[in-house]
C-alpha cells in the first residue's frame, strides 16, 4: 500500500523552504516600507527647505531699501516723509493683493503663482536699480507689493498638499523661522555692499540672490506639489465655486481679527520698543535696542520650538493661550516695573520666545478652519488682518507716545495678546473637524 492516497499532495514539511520563502516575502515588505517611509521623509524635509528659502526671500526683499535710506536721500534729495510713502505703497499693494493671490492659487495652483510672484519680485527689485527718478519708484514699489503677496497663500497651500500631516507643525515654524533669517540677512549686507560699491549695485546683488531662488524653485517645482492641480481641480469643481464663502465663514473671520490683533501688538514692539522704554524709564537707546534684539531672536527660536509641539500635542488653542498669556504678562509687568539691564533684555527675550511658540499652532488653526479647494483664498485673507494691523498700530501707538503715556504702549501689547486668546479659542471652538 502505498504511503500516500493517490492523488493528494505530499504535506509539506516546514523545513522544505517554503518557510525561508514567507521569511524572504516579509522581509521584502519591511525593507520596502522603510524606504517608502525614508522616501517621505526627504520629500517633507525637502519641500520645507525650499519654502522656508522662499519665504525667506520674501523677508529678505522687504528690507533692501530701509537700510539704503540715507543713500537714496543723499542722491535723489528725498526725505523720510517720501521714503515712509514708497514703503506705505508696498505694504498696501502687497495686502490688497494677498487675497487675489489666495484665489489664483486655488484657480491656478500655488507652484506657478508661486514662481510668478517671485518672478515680478524679483523685476521690481531690478527696477530700483535702474530708475533715475525718485517717484518711479512708486510704480515699482507697487510691482514688488504685488510679487510679496503671493508668497504666504501659496507657501501654505504647498506645504499642506506636500508635507505629511504629522509634520505640518515643524513645517510651519520652518516657515516663520526662514523669513525671521530673511529679515537678519538683509541688513548688513546691503550697507556694506552699498558703502563700497554704492547703493545700485547692492540693489543688483539682492537681485541676483533673488534670480537664483527663483531658479531652484522652478528647477524642483516637481517636488512642490499644489492642492488644486493635484486634487484634480478640486477648486474649480468646489460647491462655492471659488467664491468667497469659505471667507466669511465665523472660523476664518475669526482668524483674521486674531491675526489683527497679534499684528498690533508684534508691530508696537518691533517699531516702538526702544523709543517706548526711553519715555517710560530713559532707558538708554542701545540697552533697549538690546532688549529688542532679544525679542526677535527669542521669537526665531521659539517657532522651531512651537513646530514640534504642535505636531507632538495636536491642542492647538491651549499652546497659543499660554504663550500669549505668559508673554502678555510680562509686558503688563515691563509697563509698571523698571528693570535692571539684564532682567529687562532676558524678560523682553522670554516673551519673544513665548509669543513664538505659539505661531506654528497659529497656522494649524487656520488650516483646520480652510475647506481644502479653499486653502489659498483663505490663508490669503487671513494673512491680509496682519497687513491691517500693520497699518493701524503706527497711528494707535504714535497717539500714545505723543500724549505721554508711554506705558499704555506696553498695555495695549498686552491687551492684544490678551484679545488674541479669546479669538484663538473661539476658532477652535467654531471650525469644524478637518481631516489629515
Amino acid at each position: 500500500m502505498l504511503p500516500f492516497p493517490c492523488g493528494l499532495a505530499r504535506p509539506v514539511r516546514p523545513d522544505d523552504g517554503s518557510a525561508r520563502g514567507f521569511g524572504a516575502g516579509k522581509e521584502r515588505v519591511t525593507q520596502a516600507s522603510t524606504e517608502a517611509i525614508a522616501s517621505t521623509t526627504r520629500r517633507d524635509l525637502k519641500a520645507m527647505g525650499l519654502i522656508g528659502l522662499a519665504h525667506g526671500c520674501s523677508h529678505f526683499f522687504q528690507l533692501v531699501l530701509p537700510p539704503l535710506f540715507p543713500f537714496l536721500i543723499a542722491e535723489f534729495g528725498v526725505g523720510y516723509t517720501e521714503l515712509g510713502v514708497m514703503m506705505t505703497a508696498f505694504f498696501v499693494s502687497s495686502g490688497l493683493g494677498q487675497p487675489l493671490s489666495g484665489f489664483l492659487v486655488d484657480r491656478f495652483g500655488a507652484r506657478r503663482v508661486l514662481m510668478m510672484g517671485l518672478g515680478l519680485y524679483c523685476a521690481g527689485v531690478l527696477l530700483f536699480a535702474v530708475l533715475p527718478s525718485f517717484w518711479l519708484f512708486l510704480p515699482a514699489v507697487v510691482l514688488a507689493g504685488l510679487g510679496n503677496s503671493v508668497f504666504h497663500p501659496a507657501d501654505f497651500t504647498i506645504l499642506n498638499a506636500t508635507v505629511t500631516p504629522a509634520r505640518l507643525g515643524r513645517a510651519f515654524g520652518i516657515h516663520t523661522f526662514g523669513g525671521n533669517l530673511g529679515w537678519a540677512a538683509a541688513p548688513v549686507p546691503m550697507v556694506t555692499l552699498a558703502s563700497l560699491y554704492g547703493w545700485r549695485v547692492a540693489v543688483v546683488a539682492a537681485f541676483l540672490a533673488g534670480a537664483f531662488v527663483l531658479a531652484l524653485i522652478v528647477s524642483q517645482r516637481r517636488d512642490l506639489r499644489d492642492r488644486p492641480r493635484d486634487a484634480g481641480g478640486a477648486a474649480a469643481a468646489a460647491p462655492d465655486g471659488g467664491g468667497l464663502a469659505p471667507l466669511i465663514s465665523t472660523p476664518v473671520v475669526l482668524c483674521f481679527v486674531y491675526f489683527l490683533l497679534l499684528a498690533l501688538a508684534l508691530i508696537a514692539v518691533q517699531n516702538f520698543l526702544p523709543v517706548t522704554l526711553g519715555a517710560l524709564y530713559a532707558t538708554p537707546l542701545t540697552l533697549a535696542n538690546k532688549a529688542l534684539t532679544g525679542f526677535l531672536l527669542g521669537a526665531s527660536g521659539g517657532v522651531l520650538v512651537g513646530g514640534l509641539l504642535a505636531d507632538r500635542s495636536g491642542r492647538h488653542a491651549p499652546i497659543i493661550a499660554g504663550g500669549l498669556a505668559a508673554a502678555a504678562l510680562v509686558f503688563v509687568v515691563l509697563g509698571g516695573v523698571d528693570m535692571p539691564a539684564a532682567l529687562l533684555v532676558g524678560a523682553v527675550a522670554t516673551a519673544g520666545f513665548l509669543s513664538g511658540v505659539t505661531t506654528p499652532s497659529r497656522d494649524m488653526l487656520v488650516r483646520a478652519a480652510s475647506p481644502p479647494e479653499a486653502t489659498g483664498r483663505v490663508f490669503g485673507f487671513v494673512y491680509s488682518g496682519l497687513d491691517a494691523g500693520s497699518a493701524l498700530a503706527p497711528a494707535i501707538v504714535g497717539l500714545m507716545l505723543d500724549r505721554g503715556h508711554p506705558a499704555w504702549v506696553l498695555w495695549l501689547v498686552a491687551g492684544m495678546l490678551f484679545a488674541a486668546i479669546f479669538t484663538a479659542v473661539s476658532i477652535r471652538g467654531s471650525a469644524p473637524p478637518r481631516a489629515p
